[in-house]
């Protein structure tokens, strides 16, 4: 009797937990949800198509570095070194474009993407060397991308010559950088990559800019990201790596390779992101990317990624992102100062944790 009972109470127990278990999957973008309703009431003209593209061209930086750190969190690991690998990244990038411009042929239109290639390159390097401290020498994840956090910090210090920003004065560089696909104005229709020239009698503030490039570059790389994630081997194997690492190894997963590859993908990210920090506000900062570390970091856990690994999307990273940015971007319209913006994201992450331990509760019940 005591048997039947027990199975009779089973599925009422699902049926009752079914509403928490889907609130715990999908908080996020019900909290996305609830902030755009919210700043689109109390600010004023935060839901206009300007304001909203403004947003998501802000945040494609930090969306870069989040998806490296999305591999690597999933993975059970952590990357502290990126904000630094950023600036790093931004520093040799206009260090060796102020170098080449005039000493090449064809000028900006050879400087640039060698300049940008060396950068990608460089920037990768403390990733490499994270890969081979945590996957084959079996140093923590913290200890090892903390101490490439010092390091990458010291060499683009050292390479700007003491710390400040590298200017580059090279003209058309700011424009790349601030540049859109398409521009549109009622006199003259659409005009792909640059503004059109405007007839007598238009006006300017008529003209409207669509998709910056840092923009495209970020969903490009998202798009790359959620496949290799999704559809991939090696997105299998990353989330086997996080979920049970030795079972990964006996079965067969080279899993000081793998972790090799994620440090290395996660370094190339952050250094993308220096290249277009350069293309966007023509300096090399070695703190460009400080501000963006944690960030990258919250934005991954906001979006539902798991510090103990084996869980985690590039579509929850997004989420997460735009979640921050988001705050940012409505504060500032409603009014608040902006230091209250830190009190907000750190709340939105207290949140996340205590959202993913009910969700594991719900799931073991």
């Amino acid at each position: 009797m005591a048997k039947m009972v027990q199975q009779l109470a089973l599925p009422a127990a699902r049926v009752k937990s079914r509403p928490l278990e889907i609130v715990s999957r999908f908080w996020s973008w019900l909290f996305l949800l609830l902030l755009l309703l919210f700043f689109s009431l109390t600010g004023p003209g935060f839901f206009s198509f300007l304001n909203l593209q403004s947003i998501a061209n802000d945040m494609a930086l930090a969306l870069l570095m989040s998806l490296g750190q999305t591999f690597v969190i999933i993975a059970a690991g952590i990357d502290l070194s990126t904000g630094f690998t950023m600036g790093f990244a931004a520093v040799i990038e206009a260090v060796v474009l102020n170098a080449l411009v005039g000493r090449l042929p064809l000028g900006l239109g050879l400087a640039l993407p060698l300049s940008i290639l060396i950068a990608l390159g460089v920037g990768t390097l403390p990733g490499l060397v994270n890969g081979i401290l945590i996957g084959r020498l079996r140093v923590p994840p913290f200890i090892a991308t903390l101490g490439m956090y010092g390091i990458a910090r010291g060499l683009g210090f050292i390479f700007s010559g003491g710390g400040q920003p590298v200017s580059v004065q090279t003209p058309g560089v700011g424009d790349i950088g601030n540049g859109y696909l398409l521009y549109y104005h009622p006199a003259v229709g659409f005009s792909w990559l640059h503004a059109p020239l405007l007839p007598p009698g238009a006006r300017p503030r008529d003209l409207i800019s669509i998709l910056p490039f840092p923009l495209i570059v970020a969903i490009v790389a998202f798009l790359l990201c959620y496949w290799l994630l999704s559809r991939t081997r090696f997105g299998r194997h990353t989330y086997a790596l996080g979920g049970a690492p030795e079972a990964a190894r006996r079965a067969g997963i080279p899993v000081a390779r793998q972790t090799l590859k994620l440090y290395m993908l996660s370094a190339f990210l952050a250094s993308v992101a220096g290249v277009l920090y350069v293309l966007r506000f023509t300096n090399g900062d070695a703190n460009a990317g400080d501000p963006l570390l944690l960030d990258s970091i919250a934005a991954v856990v906001i979006g539902g990624a798991s510090l103990f690994g084996g869980e985690g999307t590039m579509v929850g990273t997004l989420i997460g992102t735009l979640i921050i940015y988001v705050i940012q971007n409505g504060l500032v319209i409603i009014g608040i100062d902006p230091y209250w913006q830190f009190v907000a994201i750190g709340a939105v992450i207290i949140l996340a944790v205590l959202m993913d331990q009910a969700k594991a509760r719900v799931l073991n019940r």
